[in-house]
């Protein structure tokens, strides 16, 4: 009777808002004795609630003495009874009686407030959003209690049952391994529920369960299906931001499960990137226009039928590591140790010199420092994974001492994704001074400086690493390797894909990019001379194939067609500024740092290095959540990235052709 009045009432207090706030200010004069008849009314009925209230609490009390003094029922028995049986229903008393005073408080802050004042109707809203929140996880937890004691009530009844009756030897065994399986149930389980709710920066957030998968535009209502999904768990979740969750951690770690969305994607994504790559050959195109096309087609843009974006482009991010890994083993240590300087020289002037041209612009056209420093350093970066691809196995040289172009392009592409890193952990700095903390800011631009030490002592640490790792580990390990590898090449596999992983935790751990140790981990193994560089290529090449068309089509997945059908002239001469931009600035840099004799490869190192990374995306995403760049600003960068990178090959190949012949 109380939880069913405690609902009316709170009903009756927002109906009674929205009554009160429909009339206009001469109407609210002649509701006034309606309002004392109503508030008099349902306070008679709030005292009368509590007194009935505060009666049930003491019949609680008193069959909670009567069940602890039953001798009859053993310790866990009282311990349910009372626990899951009584102080759950006490705690749901007291819940509705917080409801009930919770909705007064919103009525007497609506009284006193403008119904015109939108932004005090938002915090109350807010205010009453975040108690429902707080009242659903209580309700879900009282749901679990009660679930619990149904559990031990029927097997109470079983156990009764089972004391009248003789048990077989069978039973006795399926008993016993009732037991363990419960024992097993309650070491496993994590409650990661309870551990985390109460946690500093966690959010209670309302969401939907999508138990059906839609068919044909009607919902498979069965009920065979609706149990298999719930016994497995593979259900999706659609938060009210419409990001949708799938499973990653089941309760029940006993039972295997297999994620079926991110299967079928994987198979569409391989089986439609066969048909477009194929075209693209046929055509005298990379075949990489053609995975890039599979995935606009089965994206967002396209047939919207990847339902596990996140996870494939976490997979096609395992081709970026490969595919450097790949380059290292084609960059031995003497071509490392030749072009080193000129790489970090030619990648720090490129992006200072894209940073100052953005400033300028930036001053221009009235744009804030912090947007045009950001966008200006995304847009420096250039594709390693693509240029990879260009290069097929490096240029070569032409005469003793001379700089080959694959070797400096490579190396200033690495250092460029050693910037990657640096710039993330310089983001909060950029995200202060968009907030004008001016102070913040100050801190912030001394924080960059001991990042930026920070980081030469990681790179320190990781060349001593190396170093350490070339003299005294990888010849025993690739020995090893080899011996262990004669019958079978699965140990050779993963021995090697252990290493890149290990080379990649590393530099992760030192805060330098995971992809700078993927190419050292290829150029260690180079070390050893081109037995074991042929060797481990033959086994790593199809790996790194294969993950290099999910991630060409995970690009595609960002690549939105009618965005750019609309603003195809001003994103056309957008790109083409900057790649003009970036390859005449790159000449510029390339013509100062580089000997007199190898001057010559300047124009292929900057057709190279003119097109924007893929990277952009990571950034761009991640300034729009700060609120560094609009919603607009990161469509524009996403769109100009990706013709950036449509053109490159175009860019590479004539350029190539007039010098390359020329060397």
């Amino acid at each position: 009777c109380f939880v069913k009045g405690a609902v009316t009432l709170n009903t009756s207090v927002y109906d009674f808002i929205f009554f009160y706030h429909s009339f206009s200010k001469n109407k609210r004069a002649k509701t006034i004795l309606i309002i004392k008849s109503w508030v008099a009314n349902n306070c008679k009925q709030l005292v009368g609630l509590l007194r009935k209230k505060n009666v049930v609490v003491k019949k609680l009390s008193a069959a909670a003495n009567t069940v602890a003094r039953d001798q009859s029922l053993s310790e866990p028995e009282k311990h349910f009874q009372v626990i899951h049986t009584l102080e759950v229903f006490q705690k749901e008393l007291n819940e509705s009686e917080n409801l009930v005073f919770q909705a007064m408080q919103s009525l007497q802050r609506a009284l006193q407030g403008d119904y015109k004042d939108v932004v005090n109707i938002k915090e109350s809203s807010r205010q009453r959003l975040e108690a429902l929140r707080q009242a659903a996880i209580k309700e879900e937890q009282e749901y679990v209690e009660l679930v619990a004691a149904e559990k031990h009530q029927q097997e109470a009844v079983k156990s009764a049952l089972a004391q009248n009756k003789t048990l077989s030897i069978l039973d006795g065994i399926l008993e016993d391994v009732k037991r363990a399986a419960d024992r097993l149930e309650e070491e496993i389980e994590e409650h990661a529920f309870d551990n985390n709710k109460q946690m500093k920066g966690v959010n209670v957030e309302a969401v939907l369960r999508v138990e059906n998968e839609e068919k044909g535009g009607k919902l498979k209502n069965t009920s065979k299906q609706k149990e298999v999904e719930d016994d497995l768990g593979l259900s999706m979740l659609i938060d009210s931001q419409n990001n949708q969750y799938v499973l990653t951690k089941p309760r029940d770690s006993t039972m295997p499960r297999t994620d079926h969305h991110f299967i079928k994607d994987l198979v569409s994504v391989v089986m439609l990137s066969l048909p477009c790559g194929w075209i693209c050959s046929l055509v005298g195109l990379p075949p990489m226009f053609g995975y890039i096309i599979s995935g606009v087609l089965l994206g967002p843009s396209g047939l919207n039928s990847i339902r596990s974006m996140v996870q494939v482009e976490t997979l096609g991010e395992l081709g970026v590591f490969f595919t450097l890994f790949v380059v290292g083993l084609e960059f031995s240590p003497e071509r490392l140790r030749k072009v080193w300087k000129t790489s970090v020289q030619g990648s720090c002037c490129l992006s200072l010199l894209m940073v100052g041209a953005g400033l300028l612009w930036g001053q221009f056209l009235h744009i804030q420092p912090t947007q045009t420093v950001f966008i200006s350093t995304c847009l420096s970066l250039s594709s390693t994974p693509l240029v990879s691809r260009f290069l097929a196995g490096g240029g070569k040289v032409d005469k003793e001492g001379d700089l080959d172009y694959s070797s400096v392009l490579l190396g200033m592409l690495v250092m460029q994704d050693v910037q990657l890193g640096l710039f993330i952990a310089v983001m909060p700095t950029l995200i202060q001074a968009q907030s004008g903390d001016l102070d913040g800011f100050l801190y912030g631009g001394l924080r960059v400086l001991g990042l930026l030490a920070q980081v030469l002592l990681s790179l320190a640490a990781v060349l001593l690493l190396c170093s350490l790792l070339r003299s005294y580990v990888i010849g025993q390990y690739c020995k090893r390797l080899h011996a262990e590898s004669k019958d079978t090449k699965e140990i050779l596999l993963l021995g090697i894909t252990a290493f890149v992983f290990f080379m990649l935790t590393v530099t992760e751990l030192l805060d330098v990019s995971m992809e700078l140790g993927c190419f050292l981990a290829g150029a260690l193994l180079s070390s050893q001379g081109h037995m074991v560089t042929s060797e481990v290529m033959g086994c790593i090449e199809p790996v790194r194939d294969f993950l290099a068309i999910i991630f060409f089509a995970s690009i595609g997945l960002h690549v939105f067609p009618t965005f750019v059908l609309y603003e195809l002239t001003f994103l056309i001469v957008l790109t083409l500024t900057l790649v003009i931009m970036k390859f005449l600035m790159a000449v510029l840099v390339l013509s100062v740092i580089l000997p007199q004799n190898s001057r010559h490869i300047r124009w292929i190192v900057s057709a190279g290095l003119a097109q924007v990374s893929e990277f952009s995306f990571v950034l761009g995403s991640q300034a729009r959540r700060a609120g560094i760049i609009s919603r607009e600003v990161y469509l524009l960068v996403l769109s100009v990235t990706t013709l950036s990178l449509l053109l490159a090959p175009l860019l590479w190949r004539v350029t190539t052709h007039r010098w390359v012949a020329r060397m």
